[in-house]
């Protein structure tokens, strides 16, 4: 996976520029046809809420795509974060390989 200093695009913003608008939904009724409830969906789009694997299936389920899509979303936007996100260092010194003679 290449990881850039960009900031990626969360699911929410994937699910409502992408899949949502295209289709017309409101979030009332994407919560509906899943499942879940509206402020689920609202938090998620909102960046408030991580995507979980369930619903990830779901909305595999309802748009005929891969629960892994929208994880893979997931995974690179959590991923971000804690690279530049927080601005943090990590103070680990890489192990020495030991070589084989």
């Amino acid at each position: 996976m290449n990881i850039t200093k960009r900031k990626p695009h969360t699911p929410g913003e994937i699910l409502l520029e992408e899949f949502m608008r295209p289709h017309g939904l409101t979030q009332t009724q994407l919560a509906e046809h899943i499942g879940v409830t509206r402020r689920r969906i609202n938090e998620i789009i909102k960046g408030k809420r991580a995507l979980s694997p369930d619903t990830a299936i779901r909305l595999g389920k309802l748009f005929k795509m891969s629960p892994e899509y929208w994880l893979n979303l997931q995974m690179k936007i959590d991923l971000w974060n804690e690279l530049y996100g927080q601005k943090r260092s990590f103070k680990i010194k890489p192990l020495k390989l030991v070589t084989q003679k």
